[in-house]
């Protein structure tokens, strides 16, 4: 399925949008009170962003190392996300070669249905460029490794259509946007809440962009997920 969270965002976007729903009057749930995760508002999320200029050199997608399968069950991170992100059957050949499926790339508001190899990209939402500028540089192979990896945070990794990840290339939000408009709330929150979880920095323009979209998005609670 595709990731809950995401799609609570843009469906709060939206409903916020119609008018039926306001952030004022939604309080939180016993169990959001109960819940020993760091969690904040997402507009205060986006402050807390450390701002700097970027490191622009000597980045090499080969510092990142590879895919790798984790938990040994024989299918890497990219084809475990094809899994979790379908919205219909999965065809998973030997050697977990994600082989046919249904997918939805929310980037773009397009259904994906066949063999993803041309159509979908599995990307990183804060592209691995970006990572490096913003503080991977100075971290070791097996951190930058885990980043390229990393299936925990939930909004590291998503997959979308092929056309949109060349779209977007390694740019950062004041540079590129989801051309889909009701999914720009949830992907700055993903942006913001990835680059939290691993220390990473903003530049100026970068910070300037996430506040002003994150002004016309609901103001939910976020969670602040820890590596």
């Amino acid at each position: 399925m595709i990731r809950t969270f995401r799609l609570w965002c843009t469906a709060l976007a939206l409903l916020a949008l119609a008018g039926v729903w306001s952030p004022a009057t939604a309080g939180p749930t016993a169990e959001a009170a109960a819940d020993p995760v760091p969690r904040v508002q997402l507009r205060k999320a986006v402050q807390l962003l450390g701002v700097m200029s970027v490191h622009g050199t000597g980045f090499e997608r080969s510092a990142f190392g590879r895919w790798a399968d984790a938990d040994f069950d024989g299918c890497d991170t990219r084809a475990e996300v094809l899994r979790a992100e379908a919205v219909g059957p999965v065809q998973v050949d030997e050697g977990c070669v994600i082989a046919s499926g249904q997918w939805y790339s929310w980037y773009d508001d397009r259904p994906v249905t066949g063999d993803p190899t041309r159509q979908l990209v599995v990307e990183h939402v804060v592209p691995l460029e970006e990572a490096w500028a913003s503080g991977a540089y100075a971290w070791d192979a097996d951190k930058r490794q885990a980043y390229a990896n990393d299936l925990a945070g939930q909004a590291t990794l998503t997959a979308v259509s092929a056309e949109t990840h060349k779209e977007k290339a390694g740019r950062d939000p004041a540079g590129w946007l989801p051309p889909y408009e009701a999914s720009r709330c949830a992907y700055i929150t993903d942006w913001v809440l990835t680059k939290l979880r691993w220390g990473l920095t903003v530049d100026f323009l970068e910070a300037v962009k996430l506040t002003e979209v994150a002004q016309g998005c609901p103001n939910v609670p976020v969670t602040l997920r820890s590596r």
